[in-house]
């Protein structure tokens, strides 16, 4: 837990750094600006849609209360976990320097065997958002029962975040899979402490890349 405590430490302090917060800003406020704009065009197909699903799962679709407020806000939480996933998208595939300036940095002793194939960090995030926003239609109702949803809606963006982190900051120092994944023990609760950046509108634009940073000291740490 000491070592732990070490990590997240280090991490909140390069998270801070100029560069990463500049990076962060530009995918962020990206993000954000991009899924505005569709949403604002769109909003009247898009909350019809959301107010459709509801309607055809047995156990809330009946409820008049649900119906006329729940779609409206259920529309505001696909509309944020949207964000999130894009937010997610882009750190992935353009994250790589970032991480490799912090590594050179704080690891200089230990050189990068490579980088992620483009294709293969596509595939993981694009995998990971599928999972993620399928499991989030499902189960959209869910998100409002207090304290159960929370806990629920961080278990989601954790599965967001967990794959594509392992894989894109791991491939850069370890060639190895089978080793990834023996380093990657606590990439779960890795993925659960960034993941509570997705609590406040705004901050959520850190978590991504915080989830990069964190696995990156935890894994060049114990090397």
């Amino acid at each position: 837990m000491k070592n732990f405590s070490a990590i997240l430490a280090k991490s909140l302090r390069d998270i801070l750094s100029p560069s990463v917060l500049s990076f962060i800003i530009k995918i962020g406020l990206g993000s954000m600006l991009l899924w505005i704009v569709i949403l604002r065009l769109a909003w009247g197909p898009f909350e019809g849609f959301v107010a459709s699903w509801l309607a055809k799962i047995p156990w809330i679709g009946t409820m008049d209360w649900f119906q006329e407020g729940g779609a409206f806000l259920a529309a505001l939480a696909l509309g944020y976990a949207l964000v999130i996933v894009t937010i997610s998208l882009l750190t992935s595939l353009l994250g790589e320097r970032v991480i490799l300036r912090i590594a050179a940095r704080e690891y200089p002793e230990i050189r990068p065997v490579g980088g992620g194939k483009i294709h293969r960090s596509l595939y993981y995030t694009l995998k990971a958002s599928l999972i993620f926003l399928l499991l989030f239609l499902f189960t959209l109702p869910l998100i409002f029962v207090p304290i159960f949803g929370q806990l629920w809606m961080l278990w989601l963006w954790s599965i967001l975040l967990k794959e594509p982190t392992v894989y894109d900051v791991g491939s850069l120092f370890i060639s190895d899979e089978e080793d990834l994944k023996r380093r990657s023990k606590k990439a779960r609760l890795i993925a659960l402490i960034a993941a509570l950046f997705n609590y406040i509108p705004f901050l959520n634009i850190f978590a991504p890349l915080f989830a990069q940073i964190l696995f990156l000291h935890y894994l060049l740490g114990k090397r």
